[in-house]
């Protein structure tokens, strides 16, 4: 998909970043350390299947979701952003991943968490994954969506048209 050619802000809030209070990244490590305490207490399930595809799905998964991560952050290092969701958000990455999914990140974190889960063989961590991109939604990408399209309006729109939130 050709770059999107979205722009610098036409508008600015009072406020420059989106009400993000606590660090996404922290949901997934809450969703893994759960995981690990279900796990110690009986609540939770091996994972059975087998050593070579076990250790083939948490690779690969693993590898996914670390190439995602890091391609986002090589973006924002080259256009100079800040990762960080409430920092301000001088114009709409629509090149490189971003191309693909508007939240390369937290997809990549989520397949990290599926990495661990395979090679720790843990049912628990595995059924958190969906949880932790629902929890990741509620207090992190509906707070950036919003403050992107009040701040950029129609541009934004426009690119949440084109590309999917998450795959």
């Amino acid at each position: 998909m050709p770059h999107l050619g979205y722009g610098p802000a036409v508008q600015s809030t009072e406020r420059d970043g989106a009400a993000v209070r606590f660090p996404p990244p922290l949901v997934y490590l809450l969703a893994v350390l759960t995981g690990i305490g279900l796990h110690l207490v009986g609540l939770s399930w091996r994972l059975d299947l087998g050593p070579g595809l076990r250790i083939a799905a948490a690779a690969a998964s693993g590898l996914a979701g670390v190439a995602l991560v890091g391609a986002a952050l090589g973006v924002f290092r080259r256009t100079g952003q800040d990762p960080k969701p409430w920092k301000s958000t001088p114009e709409i990455i629509s090149t490189g991943v971003y191309r693909y999914t508007r939240n390369p990140m937290y997809v990549g974190m989520a397949l990290l968490q599926a990495a661990i889960a395979f090679a720790a063989a843990n049912g628990a961590i595995l059924v958190l994954v969906p949880v932790s991109l629902g929890v990741v939604y509620r207090i992190a990408v509906r707070h950036e969506e919003a403050y992107l399209e009040r701040k950029f309006g129609a541009v934004y729109i426009e690119y949440k048209q084109a590309v999917r939130r998450w795959l």
